[in-house]
């Protein structure tokens, strides 16, 4: 691999950026315990999956039929 290449100055950035980190490690733990809970958590419990209640196999039909009666 070419040691001076765009990518891998990239890396080494980004490597020796988050090395030398002792707060970031820490506020990116919180970054991503706060993305599960948003993406994990809070979906199973408050956004139901509103298709597969009321389409009831055809979702696409379903979808189209609600586009088109929308539009009238």
């Amino acid at each position: 691999m070419n040691k001076n290449g765009f990518l891998h100055q990239v890396f080494d950035l980004y490597y020796d950026g988050f090395r030398s980190m002792r707060l970031g490690k820490t506020l990116w733990a919180i970054i991503l315990i706060k993305l599960f809970i948003i993406f994990a958590i809070l979906k199973v419990f408050f956004f139901p999956n509103f298709l597969k209640q009321n389409a009831q196999g055809d979702e696409s039909g379903y979808v189209a039929n609600e586009l088109v009666d929308r539009a009238k």
